[in-house]
C-alpha cells in the first residue's frame, strides 16, 4: 500500500538547512536534460510481512567514475522514487555516464540574505547551484531537492548558473538606502568550481564590486582562484577583500576520494602563497573535520597553510543535514569500511547521539570530551603559528563604497 508522500513545500514557504537563506528563482530556463532508462516506482511502500521497501538507488561504479556520492536517490519532496531496473533487455549497459549537464538560471535578485549567528555574515552571493567538485560531505546537497533533483548525483552533476549575477549585483548595489556590509561568496556551493573556467562569473562579480569598494569574502577549494590574483590584490590592499582555502586533508588520495573534482591539496597551498604574494588577506578552513578520519592532519594542515602565508584559520566539524547524512555514510561504507563505525561512533558522541545536530552554537563544533579536545588542539596550533583564529584577520572597510549608477537611475545634481 502507497502511503501518503509528503507535500512539497514551494520555495516561498521554507530554505533548506544550510542554504544561508538561498530560494530557487522562479523564473529558469532549462536545457533538455538526457533521458536515462529508469523507471517509477513508489517512494514509501510496504511488502507482504509488513515490512518497509527500501530502493536502492546506487548507481553502477563506471558510470558515477569521478563522481563523489554513490548514489542518486529521489529529493524528499517527490512522490516516487526512479532506481535503474534490469528488465532482462539489457537497458542498463546502455545507460550513459553521468556527465555535467549545465541550465540557465534567471533569478530576480542575486543577493541572498543569512541571519545565522553561526557565521559572521548576513549577505551572500552564489553565482551557481549545485557543485562539480563532488564532495560528499557537502552540507549544501540538499539545495537541490528544491529544484526536484536528487541531493546525491544530481547535485554535482545538473548544475544551474546564473549568467546575470554581475548586471544584479550592480543594480541591487545601486538600490536607494542600501546599507554595505562585506558579502560572502563561497558559502554554499564553490565560486571557482569548473564551470567557472567557462562562465567567468566571478571575475564579472569582482570587477563591479571593485568598481563601487565593495568588501567580499571568499571561501574556496579551487586554484582557480589566482585567476583573479589581479583584481583581489588591488582590493586587498584597499581593505575590501579576503579569502579562505578550505584544505580537507593533505593526503592526496583522500582527498581525491573526498572531493573527486577539487584541486589537489598542494595545489590550494599554492593558490594561499599565490594570493599572499598578491597581498590578499588569505586563510586557511580545515574544513570538515571528520573525527577517526581526517582530524589527525589538524596539525598538519594549519602549518602548511601558515608556511604558504596563511594569517587566519578556521575549523568546521562534519555537518550531517537531511539527505548529506544517509550520502555520507554511503560513500565512509565503500571507501572506509573499516573506519565506518569508529567514525559514526566518534560523530555521535558530539551530537548527544545523533548523525546530526542543527542548534545554533553547536552544529559548527558539536559537544562533549572530543569536540573539546579538538578545540583545544585548534587553538594551541594556531597560538604556535602566529594564526589568527576565526575570522578576524584584515577587517573590511565599508567607508569606500560607493553606489553604481546606471539603468537609467537619475543622477545627483550635487
Amino acid at each position: 500500500m502507497r502511503r501518503a508522500a509528503p507535500r512539497r513545500q514551494s520555495p516561498s514557504e521554507a530554505s533548506p538547512e544550510g542554504s544561508e537563506g538561498e530560494r530557487p528563482a522562479r523564473d529558469i530556463s532549462a536545457d533538455r536534460f538526457v533521458e536515462r532508462s529508469e523507471i517509477a516506482v513508489p517512494r514509501f511502500g510496504e511488502c507482504e510481512g509488513g515490512g518497509a521497501v527500501v530502493l536502492d538507488a546506487r548507481i553502477e561504479a563506471e558510470r558515477r567514475r569521478g563522481r563523489g556520492a554513490i548514489a542518486n536517490p529521489s529529493g524528499r519532496y517527490e512522490s516516487e522514487s526512479r532506481v535503474a531496473f534490469d528488465d532482462g533487455w539489457g537497458s542498463l549497459d546502455e545507460l550513459p555516464p553521468f556527465s555535467t549537464e549545465v541550465t540557465i538560471e534567471k533569478p530576480k535578485t542575486i543577493l541572498t540574505r543569512n541571519s545565522s549567528p553561526d557565521v559572521p555574515f548576513d549577505r551572500s552571493i552564489n553565482p551557481y547551484r549545485g557543485c562539480e567538485h563532488g564532495c560528499s560531505y557537502c552540507f549544501a546537497r540538499p539545495t537541490h531537492a528544491y529544484m526536484g533533483l536528487s541531493p546525491g548525483l544530481d547535485f554535482e552533476s545538473r548544475l544551474f548558473v546564473k549568467p546575470d549575477a554581475a548586471r544584479l549585483l550592480e543594480r541591487e548595489l545601486g538600490v536607494a538606502g542600501y546599507a554595505c556590509r562585506p558579502v560572502a561568496i563561497g558559502t554554499n556551493t564553490d565560486p571557482y568550481q569548473p564551470i567557472e573556467r567557462r562562465f567567468r562569473l566571478m571575475r564579472e562579480i569582482l570587477e563591479v564590486l571593485e568598481r563601487c569598494g565593495h568588501p567580499v569574502t571568499i571561501v574556496t577549494k579551487s586554484v582557480l582562484v589566482l585567476r583573479d590574483a589581479d583584481i583581489l590584490g588591488r582590493m586587498g590592499e584597499r581593505g575590501l577583500a579576503k579569502v579562505a582555502l578550505s584544505v580537507t586533508s593533505l593526503d592526496r588520495r583522500l582527498s581525491r576520494s573526498m572531493e573527486p573534482r577539487a584541486s589537489a591539496p598542494e595545489k590550494r597551498l599554492a593558490a594561499i602563497r599565490g594570493l599572499a604574494a598578491a597581498g590578499v588577506p588569505v586563510g586557511v578552513m580545515v574544513a570538515p573535520v571528520v573525527p577517526a578520519l581526517n582530524d589527525a592532519e589538524l596539525e598538519r594542515i594549519l602549518e602548511a597553510a601558515a608556511e604558504a602565508g596563511a594569517r587566519e584559520a578556521g575549523y568546521i566539524l562534519l555537518r550531517l543535514p537531511l539527505e548529506v547524512s544517509e550520502i555520507f555514510k554511503q560513500w565512509l561504507l565503500e571507501h572506509h569500511p573499516d573506519r565506518y563505525r569508529h567514525v559514526l561512533s566518534l560523530l555521535r558522541s558530539m551530537r548527544e547521539g545523533k548523525d546530526y545536530d542543527a542548534v545554533w552554537g553547536r552544529r559548527m563544533r558539536g559537544l562533549g570530551p572530543y569536540a573539546a579536545t579538538l578545540r583545544k588542539r585548534f587553538e594551541a596550533a594556531t597560538r604556535r603559528l602566529g594564526l589568527e583564529a576565526g575570522r578576524t584577520v584584515a577587517t573590511l572597510r565599508t567607508d569606500l563604497f560607493v553606489p553604481p549608477l546606471g539603468d537609467g537611475r537619475q543622477l545627483s545634481l550635487f
